[in-house]
């Protein structure tokens, strides 16, 4: 899945502190947005989303709320794509792909498993003054 995000016609953006609480927000946010732009709960790759989702948050929080003290996650979405990002200010890239061959059962290496299994991409980014990152999740809808 190689779509330019920027083409995708649907935006929303939230900026969160920091903190638990923003697990149980951006999941809730995401519901609704995926809701707004006519992407019924029930689709099946909803919930997969979601679990992604959660663990990019808590990663971030648990990783980067030191020296971030607000995340944000980025969503796009057009007629098959759904996209997000979730951004912080941490210096650190993961190397994704090693992550599902990674032994322990990390949750980075659960977000590679997922998102492969659907047919996704996943990317890191990183910020242009070197500060931050964000790591992006592409999946077919």
């Amino acid at each position: 899945m190689n779509i330019p995000l920027e083409t995708l016609p649907h935006r929303h953006v939230l900026t969160l502190p920091s903190m638990g609480s923003a697990v149980r927000i951006a999941r809730e946010t995401t519901e609704q947005v995926l809701a707004e732009w006519g992407i019924a709960r029930r689709h099946p790759t909803v919930d997969p989303a979601l679990l992604i989702l959660s663990e990019l948050v808590t990663n971030s929080i648990q990783h980067a709320a030191d020296v971030s003290p607000m995340i944000t996650v980025i969503y796009a979405a057009g007629a098959d794509t759904f996209a997000f990002g979730v951004h912080d200010r941490h210096p650190y890239q993961p190397a994704l792909f090693s992550a599902v061959t990674g032994l322990g059962g990390s949750g980075l290496g659960m977000v590679m498993e997922l998102t492969l299994n659907l047919g996704g991409t996943a990317v890191v980014r990183g910020d242009a003054d070197g500060r931050g990152k964000s790591i992006w999740i592409t999946l077919p809808l």
